[in-house]
């Protein structure tokens, strides 16, 4: 973030009203809000290091001409800094499942309540602003059998190599080390790492636990890292030995 200077976002999306609405009440918040209509425009702009500020987040839409917001997302995932909300069709739900696959932090359906959305971008943007304040901030490195987490880089490390993940990834990680052995309810995953209150319906927390389950891969055994605990929550399995691990 730029202390100095408004948060910057970059709205993407080829619907040229919504994009006006949108971007007028961001404004209207202190967001300095750009707007891309095309997704190979989105991506230059978000690439462009000419300019001395960089976006701080990304809204995207799933459907836009040129570029589709899924490639556009694949190309960004590359590097994970970047928080991005995305902006998906009410009733496609295989659009926001997709996403939050491939890494997006967050998702709304169209048409957004534009409070929401503010609530939303403020939520992502605290965590990556704040980490030292951040709830599942660690005073030290956290270990866990193979895994390590460094809260100052917020890295995660499996045998001592470096793992590439999201912000949403990250947190939910730490909440599950944290407290590993023990089961963590859906409902505290979704406050401590999404930042809200856990909606009815709401797959989020399920598709960043799919997400790093193929990140983490399996123990040296075969069998799951976190397993799933039906109607509870989930649980990071806590290793007997190192070699187990």
């Amino acid at each position: 973030m730029h202390a100095s200077s408004p948060i910057r976002i970059l709205l993407a999306d080829d619907d040229n009203e919504l994009c006006a609405l949108l971007a007028e009440y961001l404004q209207s918040e202190g967001f300095d809000t750009h707007c891309a209509h095309d997704g190979e425009t989105a991506l230059a702009c978000i690439r462009d290091t000419s300019t001395t500020q960089p976006y701080d987040l990304m809204i995207l839409d799933m459907m836009m001409p040129k570029m589709n917001g899924m490639d556009v997302l694949k190309a960004l995932r590359k590097d994970p800094a970047l928080p991005i909300i995305m902006l998906t069709a009410r009733g496609e739900p295989i659009d926001r499942i997709i996403g939050l696959e491939l890494g997006a932090d967050d998702y709304m359906p169209k048409p957004c309540n534009p409070r929401e959305l503010v609530a939303r971008i403020r939520a992502v943007l605290r965590r990556m602003d704040n980490p030292s304040k951040n709830a599942l901030t660690l005073p030290k490195p956290l270990e866990v059998g193979d895994m390590m987490l460094a809260s100052q880089s917020r890295t995660a490390y499996q045998h001592g190599q470096a793992i590439i993940l999201t912000t949403i990834e990250f947190d939910i990680l730490s909440c599950l080390l944290t407290q590993a052995g023990c089961i963590v309810s859906k409902a505290a995953l979704s406050e401590q790492a999404l930042g809200r209150r856990l909606a009815m319906f709401d797959r989020s927390i399920d598709m960043h636990i799919s997400h790093l389950r193929k990140k983490l891969g399996t123990f040296h055994d075969g069998s799951e890292r976190i397993k799933t605990i039906r109607n509870k929550g989930y649980l990071y399995i806590q290793p007997l030995t190192p070699h187990d691990a």
